[in-house]
């Protein structure tokens, strides 16, 4: 609260392009320790606008106008707020106390140390229970035969930024460890994360070093695949960038040294150049024009970044499910690139990492355990901005574009997806605050705060996909994604908040809960109307109380089993189950069209007339 200058500011104008609005509101501002306030005057409303001053990436002051000083905030999450002040003095005050209440100094004034939800001290060392990690690697066979759990780390002994419990080869000796986590950078030797894919950082070769201990670590990794004869290292860097590394006694595996090793690189680009990438995004989505926009967008070079790092996921993918060959991942220092690539493969291998549950098990192994600098790269505190970088936007970009591929294969809509990036950012949580499990550990954060996961799998009835069919192959087999340069879209669901000028429409997914709804409730009432027997013959009206069966509905055909999915031609397309109501608005008369449900039409049915304009109805909708 000693950052406060004023407290209170009175007659404020805000503008919130993100809810939509066209005008801007009066009302008054509020500064908190937490938040900035907004209330607006009008007593029907009295709307009311939070802003985490966590989530402030920036305040900006243009020069005053005659109806007053501005300020512009823009948030972590892309809103941006635009705050128009009468009086000079009132909006120095204004932007003195948040530029200083946004960059927190210490980890004690961030938020998640005050946050106190309406649980109490058993309820919070549950929710920290919440994910269970031990019980993921049980799930993929781990410990067994050829990889063992092992003690070398405790206390992070031999490195400080891996997790204290870790899977190694049987084969690898506690001096063969400690020798290999000396020849890589900071100290992270290889470990096995997913069925036959395991990741490190780079060695400390230089020019002509040599590590004994590293080569028979690797060759403890491909003898743990016993159909493997050689295994990849993948290097997610660029390879001028690797050699480059060579110069500071680093770089890569050289493979006159390592037997059995194919070496591939796949060309991500470092978090500098991700942070100048994504900043020409946000700069251009102020374009005044169509065209300015797409040329801002080729030039910032975003989706080519994007592409890179499901290029990587795919290839690891392609290697464990085509080939049967084990994989060694690393970047640099192994906690951006190569989580990156590590959890998008196992997106595309595991159908259980697609589900909303296995996607938390996913970020909580691959980037919290295994020491994702949370703290550095989303600016949790003040420190150098060259640190700061989209590492774990890039990879949530690259599960959105694969939903976009395969509509039914993830559990999960977009807006879980938002959520989570909402809260790597917001601080209220203890989740994503630290650099690793040690400093994490050292806070005492499982003491002080809470986690974020049960409030997300609390609210999960918002995040289901309502095309996603658990049955289905490409639920359950690998995803194998095209990969080619038009295949990637611009995801608007997480950059639209800036500069929004309409409000948003009901979206697709939205849409489609809705309709699903109203399917299941009619095929129940068909059900009720079958179990009770036929209707008489007389003429049907509104009022007629005989009337059980929508108008344009076909009952069941004879012989047909109404369990039968056999007649839907494009179930994972998710056009399956499909009704709409009729356009007159009318509420007693519908229009139930579904697409291809076998329980209601016949196959034949599906190339009728009607379909077509039902499909061009729901597709002028959606796009």
């Amino acid at each position: 609260m000693e950052h406060i200058r004023t407290p209170k500011v009175e007659n404020v104008r805000l503008l919130d392009r993100s809810a939509g609005q066209r005008k801007s509101s009066v009302g008054t501002l509020y500064l908190s320790a937490t938040h900035t306030i907004f209330i607006e005057n009008n007593p029907e409303t009295r709307r009311e606008t939070w802003v985490l001053h966590s989530m402030v990436s920036s305040v900006e002051r243009p020069p005053p106008s005659p109806a007053g000083s501005q300020l512009v905030i823009r948030c972590k999450d892309f809103r941006v707020f635009h705050i128009l002040i009468q009086q000079e003095r009132d909006c120095v005050d204004v932007h003195a106390s948040l530029a200083r209440l946004s960059r927190p100094e210490k980890y004690s004034e961030l938020y998640c140390l005050s946050f106190n939800p309406n649980v109490n001290k058993e309820q919070r060392e549950e929710s920290w229970a919440f994910i269970d990690l031990a019980a993921d690697y049980r799930r993929m066979g781990l410990p067994n035969n050829l990889w063992v759990a092992t003690a070398a780390n405790s206390e992070y002994r031999v490195c400080e930024t891996y997790p204290s419990e870790l899977f190694v080869p049987k084969s690898a000796t506690p001096a063969i460890i400690v020798g290999s986590s000396k020849f890589r950078s900071r100290g992270r030797f290889p470990l096995c994360v997913q069925a036959a894919v395991c990741r490190c950082s780079q060695p400390l070769s230089g020019f002509s070093g040599r590590c004994q201990e590293d080569e028979m670590m690797l060759q403890a990794v491909m003898k743990s695949n016993p159909g493997s004869e050689y295994i990849y290292v993948v290097d997610t860097r660029p390879k001028l960038n690797a050699m480059a590394n060579k110069a500071a006694g680093k770089g890569y595996e050289n493979e006159d040294h390592y037997t059995n090793i194919k070496l591939q690189f796949i060309g991500i680009e470092n978090i500098h150049v991700m942070r100048s990438s994504q900043q020409k995004i946000v700069d251009e989505l102020r374009s005044p024009s169509m065209t300015d926009f797409l040329w801002g967008l080729e030039n910032s070079g975003w989706l080519k970044h994007i592409k890179a790092v499901l290029d990587a996921g795919a290839f690891i993918a392609r290697a464990v499910a085509d080939e049967g060959v084990s994989v060694l991942v690393h970047c640099s220092d192994g906690w951006d690139r190569t989580a990156q690539a590590c959890s998008v493969s196992s997106v595309l291998l595991d159908p259980y990492y697609r589900t909303i549950r296995g996607f938390m098990v996913l970020i909580e192994k691959d980037w919290v355990s295994f020491g994702h600098k949370f703290s550095h790269r989303y600016a949790h505190l003040d420190g150098d901005p060259k640190e700061v970088s989209p590492v774990m936007d890039q990879f949530l970009e690259c599960v959105w574009q694969l939903s976009e591929q395969f509509p039914c294969a993830f559990q999960f809509n977009e807006r879980f997806l938002i959520a989570v990036h909402t809260h790597v950012y917001s601080c209220q949580y203890g989740t994503f605050l630290g650099n690793c499990e040690k400093e994490r550990r050292d806070l005492r954060l499982r003491e002080l705060t809470h986690s974020v996961w049960p409030q997300l799998w609390k609210d999960r009835a918002e995040f289901m996909n309502p095309l996603y069919k658990a049955e289905l192959s490409q639920s359950q087999g690998v995803l194998r994604p095209n990969t080619t340069p038009y295949c990637f879209k611009m995801w608007k669901g997480l950059y639209n908040h800036v500069e929004k000028s309409t409000p948003p429409r009901q979206s697709p997914a939205d849409f489609l809960s809705a309709v699903r709804e109203e399917s299941q409730q009619l095929e129940e009432e068909l059900t009720n109307h079958q179990e009770v027997g036929p209707p008489d013959h007389r003429p049907h009206t509104k009022e007629d109380p005989a009337l059980t069966l929508p108008i344009g509905q076909h009952a069941p055909h004879k012989g047909h089993d109404p369990d039968d999915l056999s007649a839907c031609s494009d179930l994972e397309s998710g056009v399956a189950d499909l009704s709409s109501r009729s356009s007159s608005g009318d509420p007693d008369e519908f229009h139930y069209e579904p697409v291809c449900d076998s329980r209601l039409r016949r196959k034949g049915d599906f190339f009728k007339p009607q379909f077509w304009i039902l499909f061009s109805s729901c597709f002028f909708f959606f796009f």
